[in-house]
């Protein structure tokens, strides 16, 4: 499950799919992100794989099961076309949106400053205060800590 397209989140895409055999999944609107990765310099200095093709695509409300958890997709775009977030049971996954004291880039292809800042305000910051948020980069932090004091959604 890629959070979204960009060679940091997908370039070990194919080591793993090959490795454990299991199904590839991304947001349709960050296919493109996922087909063009590797067309980076940084892409191949962190030895980025090009990768698979998508096993299919995921969506706004699809549930995704793992074993007795359950991970709901929220579509989350700003940082990417296709970033998602995926809520579990009082935590968030939260890719490259929002981060402890920061947010994610606006300046790559397909990025928003305001899409990014909507889906922070009306689907990250309405969760519970105590909801923990793991970002795809960097310490965890909690919904009510980024409404309090994070300096870019002031």
């Amino acid at each position: 499950m890629n959070t979204h397209g960009h060679v940091d989140h997908v370039g070990a895409n194919k080591p793993i799919k090959d490795e454990f055999d299991i199904p590839l999944y991304i947001h349709k609107e960050d296919l493109k992100l996922l087909k063009s990765a590797l067309q980076s310099g940084f892409g191949l200095m962190i030895g980025a794989k090009k990768s698979p093709t998508p096993d299919g695509f995921i969506k706004e409300g699809d549930v995704l099961e793992l074993g007795e958890s359950h991970l709901k997709v929220l579509h989350t775009p700003g940082h990417s076309p296709g970033s998602i977030s995926l809520l579990g049971d009082g935590f968030i996954l939260s890719g490259d949106v929002l981060f402890r004291g920061g947010v994610g880039r606006t300046d790559l292809p397909g990025g928003s400053w305001r899409k990014l800042q909507e889906s922070i305000q009306k689907r990250i910051f309405t969760l519970p205060p105590d909801t923990l948020v793991l970002p795809g980069h960097g310490p965890s932090t909690k919904v009510s800590f980024e409404k309090n004091s994070n300096p870019y959604l002031a």
